[in-house]
């Protein structure tokens, strides 16, 4: 008995926004099935010069870290149809003999995509081969999508939210190529902890049961302006505990690490694997606006206080948080003691935030995605 065709995920390690949910998806297939879908994750820069890998992977990080202004100045002009595809097609170049190749030796039953540079090489690879295989694009931005998105119509899209799924209508794309589903996240995330397990994770991280917690937490490369968010929060005098989450920031962790000495009660953490244990423990987030750690954030029913996002990638995901009072933006820091300060000490005022929260009814839908994934393009899908 012959084994099935693999399904192909394709991402770039441009920020974690593609590959997480790549993973969850293909980690929820192969336990759906018992491991007879075995998804294979596919880097779509895995082979390319290391030229290439710098500019597209190492450049993004980079500008968003250390020059926010020029990635969103980049941004807004690849909306510009010309600058766009002229990117798309240097990039396409890096991309696409990998691609052929692992298209090729798998030859498999479904494609789906997760990062926009691999919507061309993919369907140039697929004609050139002469393969007709179901693809689906998932548009990982959930709100506010760049438009390199939508530069093939002829797609079969996955979106996670009514606003994006207006603006692809808006753009013409048909309705039977949008497929609405809620956002998907690691599944430990759909959950918060049983509160005898939050018990122990504070008492694991040394955390006052008593004192609200305040995690300050930006993703994989850490906060922007995390040395001045300790600053004002320390200096306030808060009756919080406070911990950050450094990342791969060396820079702000040694200076967290030297606020550190005259504030025991802070803690100090690196690129950690228990991001979830954390959450669990914290009360507020302090964060900037990317997709799955926002939405992370919420399904934890934790209060977010953003302070920073990136125009126009993070615009929606901020204004969905702000405009439905489940948290607060604001970009000045020297004003979060005395939001942080409201938070912790109003009981009124906190609550009223967690229960916007409840009131979106948010869940996962990795479990959602998967199944579409695995039923799309047989007679009985719609």
């Amino acid at each position: 008995m012959t084994s099935p065709s693999p399904y192909l995920f394709f991402y770039l390690r441009t920020g974690g926004g593609h590959l997480a949910p790549a993973r969850s998806v293909a980690k929820h297939l192969a336990e759906q099935t018992g491991g007879a879908l075995q998804p294979v994750l596919v880097d779509g820069l895995a082979e390319a010069r290391p030229f290439a890998r710098y500019v597209i992977e190492d450049g993004y990080r980079m500008l968003q870290a250390k020059a926010k202004w020029y990635y969103e100045f980049l941004y807004a002009t690849n909306k510009f149809p010309p600058i766009g595809l002229f990117n798309v097609v240097a990039a396409n170049i890096y991309i696409k003999p990998y691609i052929r190749r692992m298209i090729a030796q798998h030859r498999p039953s479904r494609i789906v995509i997760f990062h926009f540079f691999l919507i061309m090489p993919v369907y140039q690879v697929l004609k050139e081969l002469g393969l007709d295989i179901p693809v689906i694009t998932v548009v990982t931005d959930p709100f506010t999508a760049h438009p390199l998105w939508f530069q093939r119509r002829a797609q079969q899209y996955v979106v996670f939210s009514e606003r994006l799924r207006q603006h692809c209508l808006r753009r013409g794309i048909p309705e039977r190529s949008i497929a609405l589903f809620p956002f998907i996240i690691d599944g430990k995330f759909a959950a918060p902890l049983p509160e005898h397990q939050r018990s122990d994770a504070r008492a694991r991280f040394g955390l006052d049961p008593t004192r609200k917690t305040i995690l300050i937490i930006g993703g994989g490369d850490g906060i922007p302006h995390g040395k001045r968010i300790l600053q004002h929060l320390l200096g306030a005098g808060l009756d919080a505990n406070i911990a950050i989450v450094c990342g791969k920031n060396r820079e702000l962790h040694v200076e967290a690490t030297e606020l550190q000495k005259d504030h025991p009660h802070l803690l100090v953490f690196g690129f950690v694997d228990f991001v979830y244990d954390l959450l669990n423990t914290a009360d507020i987030a302090i964060t900037k606006c990317g997709a799955s750690t926002i939405m992370e954030i919420l399904m934890l029913k934790k209060v977010p206080v953003i302070i920073d996002y990136l125009w126009e990638q993070e615009l929606g995901n901020m204004e969905f948080v702000r405009d439905n009072h489940m948290g607060i933006f604001e970009r000045d820091i020297a004003k979060l003691p005395s939001i942080v300060r409201r938070l912790c000490e109003d009981d009124a005022h906190y609550a009223s935030f967690v229960r916007n929260i409840e009131a979106q009814q948010l869940r996962n839908g990795t479990g959602e995605v998967a199944d579409y994934i695995q039923h799309f393009g047989q007679k009985s899908a719609p």
